[in-house]
Order: C-alpha cells, then sequence, then structure tokens
C-alpha cells in the first residue's frame, strides 16, 4: 500500500473516511482512558471501602465480646459486694489469722468466689481484699495483704465506686476489674476480677493485611492493647496517643500521614470502657494489588485500541461508498428533482437505514405537497359552501318582509317579531360574504335566532350576556360559530326543563386570547356523550347530550383554521350543566383586511 494512498484513506482533511478514521480513534481512546480511569478509581474505593467495613465490623464484633465479658465480670463483682454474710461479715469480722474462726472464713469465702468463676474460662483470679488487711482469693497467681498500698489498690480505690478497669502487667499480663465494697457508707475493701490477656489478643487481632496495626487505649492513655509485632514504620507510642486525642474516639474514618507514610485510621469508643481502638493499614499495602491490575488494564487497553484503529480503517471505507450515492442523490432533490434515478442501496446498516427512510421522505413530501394542493383547494370551496350563500333569495326576504308588514297591520306582534327576526338572520347568514364576522354581529345572530325559538317553549328563554371588555365586540371571530352552540344548549340542554332554564354566554380575554363561554342548567352529559360530540370513539346512545353535528362543525373549522390549542372544550356534570368554551385568537381589524392579533 502506498503511503499516499493511506494517507488519503486517513487525512481528515483529505476525505470522509480520514474525518470517519479521526473520530473512531478519538472516541475509542477517549472511552478506553474513561473506563480504564474509572474502573481503577472505583476499585480503589471498593478496596479501601471494604478495607474500612471490615475493620469497623472486626473492631465493632471485638468491642461487643469484650464488653459481654466485662459486664458478666461487673455482675460478678456486684454479686461480691451485695453479699453481706460471706463477704462483708467476713471482711469486718475481728478474727486473725491463724485461728479456727479465721480458716472457716477463708474456707467458706474461697467456695463462695471459686463457685463464681467456675465455667468462666477467661477469668484467671477473683480476690476479696480487705482494708484490714485480709486478703482471699480463687485462681491464681498468689495474692496477699502487700497488695495494700500499691499503685493499683490506690487506683481501685479511687476509681471503684461503680467499677474501674486497669491493665497490669508483671508476672502475667491481665486487665483487672474492681469495685468497692462498702459498708455503712465507708469502704471496707475492694473486690478484683483478672481477665486473662490472652483473650484480649484474640479479639483483637484485626489483620486486614499484613503490615496493619491495632491499638486500644484506655481514658488515661495506657495502652491496652498492642500488636506483639510492629513493621519498622510503625508510628511512635506519642503518635499514636496524638491521634487518638485528634479523632477523640468519635468512631472516625480518616486518611492520615504518619512519618510522610499514608495510613486509613479507623477508629472506635467503647461505651462500655471509654476505651479507644485504632486500627492504622497503611495505604499503600492495601492498594498493592489495584496497582499490578492498573498495569494490566493499561496493556489490555493499548492492545484493544490498536483493533479499533484497524477496524475503524475498514469500516469507514465500506461508509463512504453509500455516503457519496446518498449525497448525490440529495443534491438532486435539493435542485427541486423529486423524481430522480434511484441508485438502491441494500446494506442494512445504518447508511442503508437512511436511504430507506431518505427515500420514504422524498415520497412523502411528494404526497404531502399535492395534499396541500388539494386540501387548500378543498378547504376554500367547503368553508364558501358553508358559510357564503351563492344565491340571494331577494324573493324570500319580499315574501318574509310583506308577512311582518301585514302581521302588523293585523296587530299581531309576534309575528311580526319572529319574521323580522329570520328576515335578519337569513340575511346575515347568507347575505354576507365576509369569512370573519365581529363578536358584536355573532351576538346579533343569536338574539334573533333566540328571537325565533322562544315560541316553543312555555316559558321564557332565559340568556346572560357577560362581556368581560366592551372592547371585545370589535374582536374578529369566524362566521357561525356561536349561534350553533347557543343552538344547541337551548334544544337540547334546558329545553327538557319545564322551568329554571338559562343560558350564560360569557365573553373575555385570556392570554391574549377571546375566550367565549356557553353554558346551560340542563341535564348535562357523560364523559361518553362528549367524547362522541366531538368526534371520539364513545358509544352512540338515544339520549344524546346533543345531535353531534353543530358543536363538531365549529370545532373542525376552528382547529383547521388556526391549529390547536384553538377550538372548543367540554365541560358538564350530569343533572347540573354543561359549559362550552371556545378559544381562538383575539383576531383586530376590520373585516377583508389582514386580521391582527392583539
Amino acid at each position: 500500500m502506498k503511503l499516499s494512498t493511506l494517507r488519503r484513506w486517513i487525512s481528515p482533511s483529505l476525505s470522509i473516511q480520514g474525518k470517519i478514521f479521526l473520530a473512531f480513534s478519538l472516541v475509542a481512546l477517549l472511552s478506553i482512558l474513561s473506563i480504564t480511569g474509572i474502573v481503577y478509581v472505583n476499585m480503589r474505593d471498593t478496596i479501601k471501602s471494604n478495607a474500612v467495613t471490615s475493620v469497623s465490623d472486626s473492631i465493632r464484633q471485638a468491642d461487643e465480646s469484650l464488653n459481654i465479658m466485662l459486664e458478666e465480670i461487673d455482675r460478678l463483682n456486684m454479686v461480691v459486694v451485695i453479699n453481706k454474710n460471706t463477704v462483708i461479715d467476713t471482711l469486718i469480722s475481728p478474727s486473725v489469722e491463724i485461728s479456727h474462726e479465721w480458716f472457716q472464713e477463708q474456707k467458706r469465702i474461697e467456695e463462695f468466689l471459686s463457685s463464681l468463676i467456675t465455667y468462666k474460662p477467661y477469668i484467671s483470679r477473683i480476690a476479696v481484699v480487705g482494708l484490714n488487711g485480709k486478703v482471699f482469693f480463687s485462681g491464681g497467681p498468689w495474692l496477699d495483704s502487700t497488695i495494700l498500698g500499691t499503685p493499683t489498690m490506690e487506683y481501685m480505690l479511687r476509681n471503684g465506686s461503680r467499677h474501674a478497669y486497669l491493665k497490669q502487667t508483671g508476672v502475667a499480663e491481665t486487665i483487672t476489674v474492681g469495685r468497692e465494697i462498702r459498708y455503712n457508707r465507708e469502704t471496707i475493701g475492694v473486690v478484683m476480677v483478672d481477665l486473662r490477656y490472652d483473650f484480649i489478643r484474640k479479639t483483637y487481632g484485626v489483620k486486614p493485611t499484613a503490615d496493619s496495626m491495632l491499638y486500644v487505649l484506655d481514658q488515661q492513655n495506657g495502652f491496652v492493647y498492642r500488636p506483639d509485632q510492629t513493621p519498622s514504620f510503625a508510628p511512635s507510642d506519642q503518635k499514636i496517643i496524638d491521634l487518638k486525642r485528634e479523632l477523640a474516639g468519635k468512631g472516625d474514618v480518616v486518611e492520615k500521614v504518619i512519618d510522610g507514610r499514608s495510613f486509613i485510621v479507623v477508629s472506635r469508643q467503647s461505651d462500655h470502657t471509654g476505651w479507644s481502638t485504632l486500627a492504622l493499614i497503611p495505604l499503600d499495602s492495601l492498594l498493592s494489588e489495584s496497582t499490578q491490575l492498573r498495569n494490566l488494564m493499561l496493556e489490555v487497553s493499548v492492545i484493544v485500541l490498536i483493533v479499533v484503529l484497524i477496524g475503524s480503517l475498514q469500516v469507514s471505507s465500506r461508509i463512504t461508498i453509500n455516503i457519496r450515492r446518498l449525497k448525490a442523490m440529495m443534491m438532486l432533490v435539493k435542485d427541486g428533482n423529486l423524481t430522480f434515478p434511484k441508485k438502491e442501496i441494500k446494506t442494512k446498516d445504518e447508511v442503508g437505514q437512511l436511504y430507506h427512510v431518505f427515500i420514504g421522505m422524498v415520497e412523502e413530501l411528494k404526497r404531502l405537497l399535492e395534499g396541500i394542493r388539494v386540501s387548500e383547494k378543498e378547504k376554500r370551496e367547503a368553508e364558501l359552501t358553508a358559510l357564503q350563500a351563492q344565491i340571494r333569495p331577494h324573493f324570500l326576504y319580499n315574501s318574509l318582509n310583506t308577512i311582518k308588514y301585514l302581521a302588523k297591520l293585523n296587530g299581531a306582534p309576534n309575528i311580526e317579531e319572529v319574521s323580522g327576526s329570520l328576515i335578519d338572520l337569513m340575511r346575515g347568514v347568507l347575505g354576507n360574504s365576509n369569512e370573519y364576522l365581529t363578536v358584536r354581529e355573532e351576538l346579533d345572530y343569536v338574539r334573533s335566532f333566540i328571537s325565533i325559538v322562544k315560541y316553543k317553549y312555555m316559558e321564557p328563554i332565559v340568556v346572560h350576556e357577560e362581556i368581560g371588555d366592551p372592547s371585545l365586540l370589535d374582536s374578529r371571530m369566524l362566521k357561525l360559530t356561536l349561534q350553533p352552540i347557543v343552538e344547541n344548549a337551548i334544544l337540547h340542554g334546558i329545553g327538557s326543563r319545564e322551568q329554571g332554564g338559562f343560558v350564560t354566554i360569557r365573553v373575555y380575554e385570556e392570554h391574549r386570547d377571546l375566550m367565549i363561554e356557553v353554558t346551560d342548567n340542563g341535564k348535562g352529559m357523560t364523559s361518553e356523550q362528549m367524547e362522541l360530540l366531538l368526534g371520539g370513539q364513545g358509544t352512540k346512545t338515544t339520549s344524546s347530550r346533543f345531535s353531534g353535528m353543530g358543536v363538531r362543525n365549529v370545532h373542525e373549522r376552528i382547529v383547521r383554521s388556526f391549529d390547536e390549542p384553538y377550538g372548543i372544550k367540554l365541560y358538564s356534570e350530569p343533572g347540573l350543566y354543561t359549559k362550552v368554551e371556545i378559544r381562538i385568537p383575539n383576531l383586530r381589524g376590520p373585516a377583508g383586511s389582514e386580521q391582527e392579533v392583539s
């Protein structure tokens, strides 16, 4: 392959194929980098989150296990301090050592203490130490009156009003739990229970990584537990104490840099003992496996990118052939040639689909152009046929005028009124060739119609007119929009009522649109009747609210003339009312001139 051919294929400034190849390459590169970065970051966060969750759960479980043992020891101490016959009476007894009474007391109290720690392997010794020098214990190591005056005894007397915890070192490391023994409001001794330190080691042996560290500190910043072996980079005791003070035992999880090394620090404070637990996890050792996985992901990404680049060259070459064909056909359509010779593209990929969409669009365009021409012609013909009279029935006007004149001569004002109203109504409908009328003229037609039909009913027809703004009477609207609505309201709404029927016509402006509401208090309609009335799919019944033709005609004329959202909306409650809401543009200007929307 020549270098010039390859350059022509992949150069974005010379060919579409080059642009496609460049786009594919950039998208693939960005995608691979983004996915690799997101996966690596999420993996790091997941590893840290899992480590924190694991350590937190382990610390919580260790704390709960220790609390269970300490609570059990507290209960044992309570049993001892409230036992008067065996413990208190023995401590205050005047008997001295190496006497028969002393031996009896010693046997009784040591049997009592031994029974308390039976089947409790985590307790190494329980002891009762009187301030008078009497010492009784069960378990080991040996204990005598030399404990009096020691720091341990002083600590227990100072803090043992309820319970005191102290870690002791020496022959055997233990956790000592003590409590004062009081009689007559005076301290007469203490009870001390030693918890085996091996149970502390097992309980707090939490190591998410080989070089992680866990410390337990008491409220005096003494180390209750520390790992037996620590790595060379382990922080000093003072830094652990400072870290405990900084976190204040609130159960925080933070990342800290100590001596130039990053750690995840998990802290927890026990509600029972007040001890603080600190777990330090080196971040580099925790994430060592993620670093190896990151390098592997980078290697895979490079291989995938090379494969994608090779594939994009092949794909772009096949795509551009059909794109050129499609472009040639589009240029013909651009020049107005809708009957161009079609070069069929048989592929089923996106370009093939685009070809079929384009051909369909051209066919639809030809159909729409023909439809627009026919629709416009039919629209004008239908509107002229429905709204304009092509014949001037002068003989009918003359006949009606004669009837009106004779009714006046014979004193029949009702016949005169009906014939006069009919003349005005026919002259407006048949004699006025304008497509638009003012609201005032449309209301005049309504009044003429009411003057005719009111003689069909025993009760007078009450029609209220509410005009929000008198200037709206000069707004223009489609001819014969309002009269069919009022006709249906009278004939099919209040016509069935014996009395009390009325129709309200309200004219107002809303959002720069002309709104006309026709409301009657007739028998109302169901939702199916309203849907059928506007051309829906409702079920047709014999008790239909309207004949349907008048309202549907008005709605279709408005929508055809002004498009959505203009038209008619119906609101009704059966047995209560029906409201027809007409929304049309607020048109201003004289008849026959270009309409202006206010």
